[in-house]
Formats: C-alpha cells, sequence, structure tokens
C-alpha cells in the first residue's frame, strides 16, 4: 500500500463512508487533475464525471481562477466581514444579484421557450456569505424564520419535498427527509411538514406502463403532485399561519436520488406559495451555477430562471467558486432585509455570522468562473457537451438493468433495477450501485452513486469524446457487474 494511502487509513474519517469497507482496500490517492482528469500517486489517469463531487465547473487548473487567485493572494488572503467590508466580496455580491435577476434573464428568451410568469415580484437584492451549501441553507432557514415571526406568525414553520435533503447542519437536516442520513439525530430536530415530491418514475399516480424513455416523458397524471403542495399550503393558511418557507431544489432533487419534477411543477409549486403567503426557498447549492439549466435554450444562471420563477430565497454553494475553495451565498429579497433593520438597542440584528464570511480569496475565484460561465465559449461547450450526453445515454436504454435515465442540463442519473418492465429495484444489500462504480473506477472513470442511482455530473470542459468515454463505461460496467 502507498504511504498516503496508508496515513488515510490511519488518521482520516471519510464523509457518508462505511470505514469498515474503506479499510478493506487500498484508497485512490488523487494528487493532481487538469481539466475533467484526475492523476493518482501512481500515475494512473480517471476521468472526473462527477465533477470532484458536484463542485467543479470548469476543470481542474484552469489558467484564469489559478490567475485570479494568486493575484488575490498578493493582496490578502482574508479579513473579517464582522465590521469590516473588501473589495472582492462587495464585487461578488453585485455580481450574484446581477445574474439572478429573472429580469435580466428575460432579455435572453427566445420565441421557442416557456411562457414567464407575470406575478414574479421583486428580485433579489442582498446577499449573506457563508462557507457551504448546508450553512447557506441555514442562512435562509433563519432568516424566513425570523422573518414570518415578525411578520406575525405565531409558529413559523416550513414545507419541504419528501426525500428531501438540504444539508447537514441541525436546522438543514430538520428541513430533510431521508430516514438514512436524519433518522438518528430525530431527537435534535424541529419538525417539518412533508409533501410528495414529483417522482414520475415511481408515483403512484402515474398509471403508465414502464417504456424505454424517461418517465416524465410519457407519465399519465392529473398533477397529483402539484395539488398535494396547494392542499397543504391552503390547510396550513386555514390555520392563521402560512408557512415559513417552501424549501425546493428547483429542477431536480439530487441526494433524493436525481429525482427531476416534470417540466412545470416548479412554476405551479412555487408560483402557489407565492400566492399563498408562503415564501419560496430555492436550495441552488447543485442546480445554480447554471448546471441544471438547458443550454440548449437560454443559459440561466438559475435554475428557478427556467421556468420563470422568481424565488423570495436563493441558497449557492458547491460550484460558486468553480470547484475551487468553499465559499457559499444565501440571497435573498429586499423585504426580508429591511426586518432586521433597526435602533441598535432594539436588537433586530440578525444575529449570525461565520469567521470566513466574505473570504477574498474564494470571491476572487467565484468572480473569475462568473466570467468563464458568462463567456461565449463555455456556453457553447455546455451545449455540445449537454446534447453529446442526451445522445449517447439513449444507447443505455437497451440494457435490462436502466429503468429510468433522468437529464436535467448537465446533470444525469441512470436508476439501476433488477428489470425495467416491473421497476424492481434492487436490495440494499446488492451493492449495485457502488458495484457499478468500482467498476467504471477501473476503467479510469470515477463517480458516486446515491442507492441504485449512478450519477453523471461531468465539468463543463469535458469534451464530446470524455462524455462518450464516461457513457460508454457507464454501459460495460453496467454489463459486467448486473
Amino acid at each position: 500500500m502507498h504511504p498516503l494511502a496508508r496515513l488515510d487509513h490511519d488518521h482520516i474519517w471519510h464523509p457518508f463512508t462505511q470505514m469498515r469497507d474503506w479499510l478493506k482496500r487500498e484508497p485512490i490517492v488523487i494528487v493532481s487533475g487538469k481539466g475533467a482528469v484526475l492523476r493518482d500517486v501512481k500515475g494512473r489517469e480517471y476521468l472526473d464525471a462527477n465533477s470532484s463531487i458536484w463542485t467543479n465547473l470548469h476543470g481542474h487548473q484552469h489558467p484564469k481562477i489559478n490567475a485570479a487567485i494568486a493575484r488575490q493572494l498578493k493582496k490578502i488572503a482574508h479579513s473579517s466581514a464582522l465590521g469590516l467590508a473588501n473589495e472582492p466580496a462587495s464585487r461578488l455580491a453585485a455580481r450574484l444579484l446581477e445574474v439572478s435577476n429573472l429580469k435580466r434573464t428575460i432579455k435572453h428568451y427566445h420565441d421557442d421557450t416557456p411562457p414567464l410568469r407575470k406575478d414574479y415580484g421583486p428580485p433579489l437584492s442582498k446577499v449573506f456569505f457563508s462557507d457551504d451549501g448546508s450553512t447557506a441553507m441555514e442562512v435562509a432557514l433563519k432568516l424566513a424564520y425570523e422573518f414570518a415571526r415578525r411578520a406575525g406568525c405565531r409558529r413559523p414553520k416550513f414545507l419541504s419535498l419528501g426525500g428531501a435533503y438540504h444539508g447537514d447542519t441541525i436546522g438543514a437536516v430538520a428541513l430533510g427527509h431521508i430516514d438514512l442520513f436524519h433518522k438518528p439525530y430525530a431527537r435534535l430536530l424541529f419538525k417539518t411538514d412533508k409533501v410528495a415530491a414529483p417522482y414520475c418514475y415511481r408515483c403512484p399516480f402515474n398509471r403508465a406502463k414502464p417504456e424505454r424513455a424517461d418517465a416524465r416523458e410519457y407519465r399519465k397524471c392529473n398533477w397529483e403532485c402539484v395539488t398535494a403542495v396547494e392542499e397543504k399550503l391552503i390547510a396550513q393558511k386555514k390555520r392563521g399561519d402560512p408557512y415559513a418557507g417552501l424549501v425546493v431544489e428547483p429542477l431536480i432533487q439530487g441526494a433524493a436520488g436525481m429525482i427531476p419534477q416534470p417540466f412545470g411543477w416548479f412554476s405551479r409549486a412555487g408560483g402557489m406559495a407565492q400566492r399563498l403567503g408562503t415564501p419560496l426557498i430555492a436550495d441552488e447549492v447543485l442546480t445554480g451555477c447554471g448546471r441544471a439549466c438547458s443550454s440548449m435554450r437560454v443559459p440561466n444562471f438559475l435554475a428557478s430562471h427556467e421556468e420563470g420563477v422568481e424565488p423570495d430565497f436563493v441558497a449557492l454553494a458547491k460550484g460558486l467558486t468553480g470547484g475551487y475553495l468553499p465559499m457559499a451565498a444565501t440571497l435573498a429579497k429586499q423585504k426580508v432585509f429591511d426586518a432586521f433593520l433597526g435602533e441598535y438597542e432594539e436588537f433586530k440584528t440578525f444575529f449570525h455570522g461565520h469567521s470566513y464570511t466574505g473570504n477574498q480569496l474564494g470571491a476572487a475565484a467565484a468572480l473569475a468562473s462568473l466570467n468563464i460561465l458568462e463567456s461565449t465559449q463555455s456556453i457553447l461547450a455546455r451545449r455540445a457537451l449537454e446534447q453529446t450526453l442526451r445522445d449517447e445515454l439513449k444507447t443505455l436504454w437497451t440494457l435490462p438493468n436502466v429503468g429510468d435515465i433522468r437529464q436535467v442540463g448537465l446533470i444525469v442519473g441512470v436508476e439501476l433495477v433488477r428489470d425495467w418492465r416491473t421497476r424492481k429495484p434492487f436490495a440494499l444489500r446488492d451493492r449495485a450501485g457502488i458495484r457499478v462504480c468500482d467498476a467504471m473506477a477501473k476503467r479510469g472513470v470515477l463517480t458516486r452513486p446515491i442507492g441504485n442511482v449512478i450519477v453523471l455530473m461531468p465539468p463543463y470542459c469535458t469534451t464530446p469524446a470524455q462524455a462518450r468515454a464516461m457513457v460508454g463505461t457507464l454501459r460495460e460496467a453496467i454489463l459486467e457487474t448486473l
């Protein structure tokens, strides 16, 4: 075993990992990367098929982000945001609000795009910086809770989707509904309500028999998933207190198993919440920064804008710095900010903070990432990558163990089943997803499953040839393993 692998075994406790299994074999130790390629300590190369756990946008060692961080290092790496401001964070906040403004997006829409809602309301206007997706959601949660309380709500409460995952801090965990992650901490959590997520492939209201296509395309239902949200919102409002927030990952739920919403669900459910007085909290930690947006149509920054929705709160992280540094942001509307204004002695301050809030290195990386994201070169590359994935994924429908293939922008989830005709899932003990990903790693492609769902989420710089290799390797791994 390599000395670095031994050090890892001796001292590191890995996240979301059964360490007994981990200690049974030598881990892959990554030492360098360039573009969509990672290299390990033994000189082997791998395609990074999940963007280093959904964070890397433009590839490893991107010269423009490297240069931006180097320039900032010559000035200062960090200074406190408690009582002080700094240049990169100020510029980043302004840019984030610019690209997250739905009115700006409208200018880029064409005739073939979906109709926009007319009642999307005022734009997001304030940014609170933090460290990662969990903390961004924790900020949104606290702001929404206190905003509701100051508006007269007696017992603010939140509504989120079944299978939701919004982070691992206690408040974020309380918003989640995945027993595997959350049940052990039940006594630490406050109660939140949940409503069934729109999961077309396994929806009890979908009367369609399995076909060799994305289940959203052939579903037969009456939008019962939207009705369920409406009933929850109305019932809560009749009790005298509208929900303090409807919390949703727009377009697709990540950790739930890459479960996409049928087109129109988010605008219907989100618009209904806002009309009934419930703020919409968009968890765009995964879906933001263009990841869930279709470059074939409009290269939106937020997934919410794909359906013409302007949320009241937006949480951003993961790809914010291009996958370089931990940084997050919570965007909110002016009315929320105004609720925290008052005299010093009134203590209406938002009493929440982080030591590295507004970190200069992270902000510099994020500004460089935004510039790349909006460049013509990046837009064209994303368009080509999305189409290549869409074409190549069709080859997987011939495999009997592929039940559903779900693509939203540059996010792909391939659900493995015992038999596609019955949708019968593999048991947890079968470790189907893990075994397939292990077989892919041996062939030089790295990704990580969510249960029986294989995730493909490549960096935006991935070439069509590399994308074809990723899908081809997945096909070979499924054939060999299952």
